[in-house]
């Protein structure tokens, strides 16, 4: 059983990676002498895969945006090198006795990339404007732990009942509308980094270009060519720059990934994920990193299109899928096939993992899903099903689970399936309008409790985009989200997975690991299980 997540009783410390997806983009390579280090200037060069969505800090809500805006500014809390949360921007806390209202104290000396001072007064602007409707941002509902946060963002409140206060110029009051254990833990999401507010006030799009960016962090963004690279230097007004070892990163941005793996065997990439067709060769390499990661695969029916506003229908497919063939054969990156939406390393307070304890809510047995499929279409009046789409956005490694997807409906079910792909950003967006049938997607966990994979699929929430609803599932949550024993807690949790498996609007495919080769001479790069890369403390010699 994994136990690199715990969760403890009354203490505010709990840790640990990821809410979103990414893959697509272009590709644009240097030749290795461009990327060499110059002298004895020590560059990083990683991939980024693709074009960050945003870096504002609400707005850039995935992978591709998180790995290099966690290193270009840091909020209240950064996971440390355990994974825990520590002071960063603030250098101490005081928790009132109630378990709701924090009191943070900003250093005396974090500053801006600018100079100037980074205040409560900005964090203060930041956090109500993550939640303020008029942002829409998709990371809003993790401020919804604020009293006052939720009803904001639902148009029901007002910014002045937002309960964060700039009680001083580094003395911040947050109140709580519950006691939250792991509310240390949540701020160090991007999400909650601080807006340099005069930088803001004077231009709206400070975060859009190298030359106009503020950031507070250990790197500072010195060059941005859109859809095809960025440089990084270290920010010599960092509080902490003296921990920075590195001078420069270099992010290549590169979706395909042999492509990927050729830049780094020329020495273009000092990191690379590992081509499928080459896993068996290089499971064996002494660069090989395996690491834990909490998020999942899966794939989200939309219940409002045909035919998949029938259960049966959607459990059917479901249960087509041979997901242990799947890690085996096609994406071979030592992943477990994923049984249940939350994945394994969080543990309870009887000290069970939360998967375990939960068990297999969905397996394949074509049998059954042949059974489900006929009493579906019946229920529906189907002779034969309407056309279905299969929707991916473009990646090598996404076409192939699609095609193995498609070819296992056809083999179990006599189903036929179309396959249709398109890049990111235009993918992204249609699958928050529901303009897709059936459509892959991920999420890694943006802070280190089972809640934060169950919210995201309560009626209305961003992260949704099913369609589906369910009034008990709700209810659950939000029963889990203020109870305070943590027994009664988890078996919120437990009770609103099992739902969401009975009514199946997903399907998941396997949970996320990190398998990647890594250059002899890089050190320190972290990677958290529930969060975002790490920087601050890498070196390369």
């Amino acid at each position: 059983m994994k136990k690199w997540l715990y969760v403890l009783w009354g203490i505010a410390l709990i840790a640990v990676l990821a809410a979103c997806t990414a893959n697509s983009s272009s590709e644009e390579d240097r030749t290795e002498g461009e990327q060499a280090d110059s002298g004895d200037t020590k560059t990083l060069m990683l991939n980024n895969g693709e074009e960050p969505t945003s870096f504002d800090p609400p707005m850039g809500f995935d992978s591709v945006s998180w790995n290099a805006l966690n290193n270009l500014m840091e909020g209240m809390t950064r996971l440390g090198k355990d994974h825990q949360p520590e002071p960063a921007a603030a250098e101490e806390w005081e928790v009132s006795e109630d378990g709701k209202v924090y009191t943070f104290m900003i250093r005396e000396d974090a500053k801006w990339s600018n100079g100037d001072d980074v205040t409560a007064g900005d964090f203060e602007f930041a956090w109500k404007r993550l939640l303020d409707p008029e942002t829409a941002s998709p990371a809003a509902f993790l401020g919804y732990f604020i009293e006052g946060g939720e009803a904001f963002n639902n148009g029901d409140g007002s910014k002045e009942d937002v309960m964060v206060e700039a009680v001083g110029d580094k003395e911040l009051k947050v109140t709580l509308s519950s006691p939250t254990g792991y509310f240390l833990n949540i701020i160090s999401n991007p999400a909650f980094f601080p807006i340099n507010e005069s930088v803001a006030e004077e231009n709206a799009e400070w975060f859009a270009e190298a030359d106009s960016f503020v950031g507070n962090g250990p790197f500072t963004l010195d060059e941005w060519k859109h859809d095809s690279e960025m440089t990084f230097k270290k920010n010599e007004n960092y509080w902490d720059k003296d921990t920075v070892k590195l001078d420069e990163v270099h992010w290549a941005m590169v979706n395909d990934t042999n492509t990927e793996y050729q830049m780094y065997e020329s020495g273009e990439l000092d990191t690379t994920n590992i081509p499928s067709d080459m896993s068996e060769e290089l499971m064996e390499s002494d660069q090989l990193k395996v690491q834990d990661q909490a998020g999942t695969y899966f794939y989200r029916f939309n219940v409002n299109e045909e035919p998949f506003q029938n259960k049966k229908i959607r459990q059917a497919l479901a249960m087509a899928v041979n997901q242990q063939d799947i890690v085996d054969y096609v994406t071979k990156n030592k992943e477990e096939p994923a049984h249940g939406f939350v994945s394994h390393g969080f543990e309870g307070p009887s000290g069970e993992d939360f998967r375990e304890q939960n068990g297999n809510l969905v397996e394949f047995n074509a049998e059954e899903a042949e059974k489900l499929l006929a009493e579906g279409m019946k229920e529906e009046g189907y002779n034969e099903l309407p056309p279905i789409t299969l929707s991916y956005n473009t990646s090598e490694s996404h076409k192939k689970v699609a095609e193995t997807i498609q070819q296992m409906f056809k083999e179990n079910l006599d189903v036929d399936v179309t396959l249709e792909n398109a890049e990111w950003n235009v993918f992204l967006q249609n699958q928050k309008d529901l303009k897709h049938q059936l459509s892959r997607s991920s999420f890694i966990a943006d802070y280190a409790d089972p809640i934060n994979f169950l919210e995201s699929f309560v009626t209305d929430s961003s992260m949704n985009r099913t369609g589906w609803s369910n009034e008990e599932y709700d209810q659950l949550i939000e029963q889990a989200k203020n109870e305070t024993d943590e027994t009664k807690r988890w078996e919120h949790m437990y009770e609103a997975e099992k739902i969401l498996f009975e009514d199946m609007p997903i399907f998941p495919i396997h949970f996320y690991n990190f398998v990647l080769l890594e250059k002899e001479g890089v050190s320190d790069v972290i990677r958290h299980p529930v969060g975002y890369l790490e920087l601050k403390w890498a070196d390369k010699k």
